[in-house]
């Protein structure tokens, strides 16, 4: 059967969406592989991971604002303002003079770059029915391991060859290519009439958001302890070069990124998003409870672990994001969207400083063995029991 205009367009929206989205996640992510370079001028690990998580403590605070823009504006409006904004701080953060200016225009980069959290994922809400979201929010979930990725092999190659300026230029090129897709093709989906059904605020019936924002939160723990310092481990405990560790690092997040769509296909055919949340948390508590064991026992298949656990750790995401959106609907959804990505970017930001203080006085295994305690606590608060069908 040949495409219509809406299927064609629909899946436009969607790849703009995920370039959208993935430019912003080189923003907010690209920094922690700066970490070697900024050791190299002097910075100790912990002060590093504190560079490292500015723009993750920027995008902490202003989710919640982009979102309501979201709800108020439209999603295109927000995008473009959102992705505008970010290439212009980060050309800022090219010629900090320090690194506590750095960190700083950092933190702004990644709350402009806050934007498309929402924006993005509300598009794609929007234009695809309920039997395809899980499949499109895979897909636009991909942004954030490729863009991980992207920046593992650019910045990271960059920073090391020529320094922390010239490997900024990244996330200023990729942002200010990404508002001009989205200028030319995303379109606001259609928004039903508001009832007071529509625009009553879901959190007030039940605890159901609650808890997938909270499981959402615990799983964060081990997606940002590997994301952070996946690099950093391969150079200091296994000997890689900086390239080689960028290089392996680009390929688990691709891994991730079909992961990511795996699980959204699989969360369709089960019809529900919170039964596939719950497995791939006990998975993600064991894989990391292996990569300790395996990097303590200094055993080669740690870096096989590792991979997997690249992969695992980020499966979930698509699950949680798509189940706040179809249960806040289209006049909360941009908020509750927000406050999710909020909650899980709080804890977030914590995760670079504190492993960065926790590696150099219990090592590298110990702290990924104890991150497992996180995603086993998610298990048993993902609501399965509370979710509705699928519509």
């Amino acid at each position: 059967m040949a495409a219509t205009p809406s299927d064609v367009r629909r899946w436009s929206i969607l790849a703009a969406g995920t370039v959208a989205q993935g430019s912003s996640a080189m923003a907010i992510h690209g920094a922690p592989f700066l970490i070697p370079a900024l050791r190299d001028d002097g910075l100790s690990l912990a002060e590093a991971g504190m560079v490292a998580a500015a723009p993750t403590l920027g995008v902490m605070l202003a989710l919640v604002a982009w979102g309501l823009v979201t709800d108020r504006r439209g999603e295109r409006f927000t995008l473009l303002a959102g992705l505008a904004s970010t290439a212009v701080v980060s050309a800022v953060a090219m010629v900090a003079p320090n690194p506590a200016l750095l960190a700083l225009a950092l933190l702004v980069a990644g709350a402009c770059a806050a934007s498309t959290s929402s924006a993005s994922g509300r598009v794609v809400v929007g234009w695809f029915p309920p039997g395809q979201r899980g499949l499109a929010m895979g897909i636009r979930q991909t942004s954030q391991p490729l863009g991980v990725g992207v920046a593992a092999i650019s910045i990271a190659g960059i920073a090391h060859a020529y320094g922390v300026t010239q490997a900024l230029a990244v996330p200023v090129v990729a942002s200010a290519l990404a508002a001009l897709l989205v200028a030319v093709v995303v379109v606001d989906p259609p928004r039903p009439e508001p009832t007071t059904a529509t625009t009553a605020n879901p959190y007030r019936s039940n605890r159901y958001l609650a808890r997938v924002h909270g499981s959402a939160v615990l799983l964060v723990v081990p997606q940002f302890l590997v994301w952070t310092f996946a690099l950093v481990w391969l150079i200091d405990e296994r000997g890689w070069s900086p390239v080689a560790a960028g290089g392996l690092v680009a390929a688990t997040q691709v891994a991730g990124a079909i992961g990511r769509i795996v699980s959204g296909v699989v969360s369709d055919r089960v019809g529900s998003r919170m039964a596939p949340m719950r497995w791939i948390s006990l998975l993600a508590a064991v894989t990391m409870l292996a990569l300790g064991i395996t990097a303590g026992a200094d055993w080669a298949i740690s870096v096989g672990v590792l991979v997997l656990a690249t992969v695992v750790t980020v499966a979930d995401n698509g699950l949680a994001f798509t189940a706040v959106a179809e249960r806040a609907g289209p006049f909360w959804s941009g908020r509750a969207l927000g406050a999710h990505n909020t909650a899980q970017f709080l804890l977030a930001s914590a995760v670079p400083p504190v492993a960065g203080w926790a590696i150099p006085q219990f090592g590298y295994p110990a702290v990924f063995a104890a991150a497992a305690v996180f995603p086993l606590a998610a298990t048993a608060l993902v609501p399965v029991r509370h979710e509705h069908p699928l519509a």
